[in-house]
């Protein structure tokens, strides 16, 4: 369907608003700071967006804070807080491909790929609205004339803060669990990309969500991110981007009022592949999996797997295959239907992941690459050999479509090359050995493992089977019911019968 639409043409005809989200409607801030956003193809300006400095930010926190204190949404029952978000969730789909489009513009994700996406994003929020009707509280055994109760309550006010690698996706995945259990939620969308997570606001208002409990307010992370994690009248903060970032958090939280923390931060994902892969016929499948694991967005996703360990018998073959594959790969223009992979999603961070490619060359490190769209913010994607597990390229968060391969020995020292590293959010493993499989599954240090399957995204998300990293990825579960259950405190209610 997206390859009969002229992209472009509907690029030319937008005309976005970027305008901040507070109370029940979009607002104009008077005076104050903006900065653009540019469309990482080719540069053109995609909208100027408002910095929202302090003063908005209390003001939605405010609204925030009265909606929770009032009860207009946490006092519904859960049927009736999942019928509005059911509704949320079809609105959604049925502007998948505008939402698409903003995202596209922003930050670079090819048109196909984000239409996908979103797709997927609306029938994860139907999934969490269904789900959320099941959590319970249930009765405890206690003394016949006592009634006790282990109940889950909202935290009250959430902020989020989502990345720029898939917008709304992301922003969903954090909104959507946050508003079933009752909560009242400001998010703050990436500087880089804004415009896609501002019209869920929107579309939220449209399907009954009311005034205040849900918002998005604009701005960098070092202004409106600081000033949403060190209010002292938000309750819970959900963040997904980098470690660095994360850590600053966690002081801001300690700083002001020891507000909850869900933290999802960097990841180096190891895939681990061993020596019965080696059938010829699915040798080449199994190279591209491998290859799409790290090129998917352009490499832009936390769980890209870019630390890939092969057996020793099993290296050379499979290098073969995956430079072939690495090769044949280009990337293009977002909207074009027919692109896979697009630029990276800004010129800051094209420049990083350049770095990391002219240290591989300074070094002599073998490598192959495939061809780049001149000009934008585009990367040839690339593979390298000879790296040791314990080299910066394998160790540090790239964030763009770089992986390198290294070459194990057995089982035992496989385990020991992919946990040999600061991050723990996901794993995969590609093998026939089922035993193998559970073996590993259990002493991976990883939030999520994969056997034979490759992630984009997160596997996790989509199917609603909560996840929580370990290391400096994060904490804090995300998806299915552990997911839900993070947006609440747990309370002991006791009645005396007596």
């Amino acid at each position: 369907m997206t390859s009969t639409i002229d992209w472009h043409a509907r690029a030319r005809s937008l005309e976005p608003d970027a305008r901040p989200f507070i109370g029940e409607a979009r607002v104009e801030l008077e005076g104050g700071d903006t900065f653009a956003e540019h469309h990482p193809h080719d540069g053109r300006l995609v909208a100027r967006v408002p910095e929202c400095l302090p003063q908005p930010v209390d003001r939605a926190v405010d609204h925030a804070r009265r909606a929770a204190q009032e009860g207009v949404w946490s006092a519904r029952a859960p049927s009736q807080r999942a019928a509005v978000l059911h509704d949320f969730a079809d609105r959604v789909a049925a502007h998948a491909q505008d939402l698409a489009l903003l995202d596209s513009l922003e930050m670079g994700i090819p048109i196909s790929l984000g239409v996908a996406d979103l797709q997927e994003a609306a029938a994860l929020a139907h999934a969490t609205a269904s789900l959320a009707e099941s959590v319970d509280s249930p009765v405890l055994p206690s003394a016949p004339t006592t009634l006790a109760m282990a109940c889950r309550v909202p935290h009250g006010v959430v902020a989020a803060i989502t990345p720029w690698n898939f917008p709304v996706y992301v922003a969903l995945s954090k909104v959507v669990p946050a508003l079933a259990m009752g909560n009242s939620v400001v998010l703050k969308p990436s500087e880089v990309a804004s415009l896609g997570c501002l019209r869920l606001a929107d579309l939220a208002r449209e399907a009954g969500v009311p005034p205040g409990v849900f918002q998005v307010v604009t701005g960098r992370g070092a202004t409106t991110g600081r000033a949403l994690a060190l209010h002292p009248d938000v309750d819970c903060l959900s963040f997904t981007g980098s470690t660095a970032t994360g850590q600053r958090l966690m002081g801001y939280a300690g700083e002001s009022n020891l507000k909850a923390l869900l933290l999802e931060c960097g990841g180096k994902s190891p895939q681990i592949v061993f020596d019965d892969m080696a059938d010829p016929e699915e040798l080449d499948a199994l190279a591209g999996e491998l290859v799409h694991s790290f090129t998917w967005n352009a490499g832009q996703l936390c769980v890209a797997g870019t630390r890939i360990l092969v057996a020793r018998s099993l290296h050379e073959p499979l290098w073969q295959r995956m430079a072939e594959h690495v090769r044949a790969l280009s990337t293009g223009d977002p909207l074009d239907p027919h692109t896979t992979i697009g630029p990276l999603a800004s010129r800051t961070q094209l420049e990083r992941v350049q770095a990391w490619v002219e240290l591989a060359q300074r070094e002599l490190l073998p490598m192959v690459r495939g061809q780049a769209w001149p000009g934008g913010c585009h990367l040839a994607p690339t593979l390298i050999r000879e790296v040791p597990n314990g080299h910066r390229l394998m160790q540090e968060e790239i964030f763009g479509p770089v992986a390198g391969m290294v070459p194990f020995d057995d089982e035992a020292q496989a385990l020991q090359l992919a946990n040999q590293s600061r991050y723990g959010l996901q794993a995969t493993v590609w093998t026939r050995d089922i035993a193998r499989a559970q073996r590993l599954s259990r002493r991976l240090q990883a939030g999520t493992v994969l056997v034979n399957a490759a992630a984009s995204p997160a596997p996790g998300l989509v199917s609603g089977a909560g996840a929580e990293p370990v290391k400096m990825s994060g904490f804090g579960a995300e998806g299915g019911r552990a997911g839900l259950l993070a947006y609440t405190r747990l309370r002991n209610v006791q009645f005396n019968l007596g």
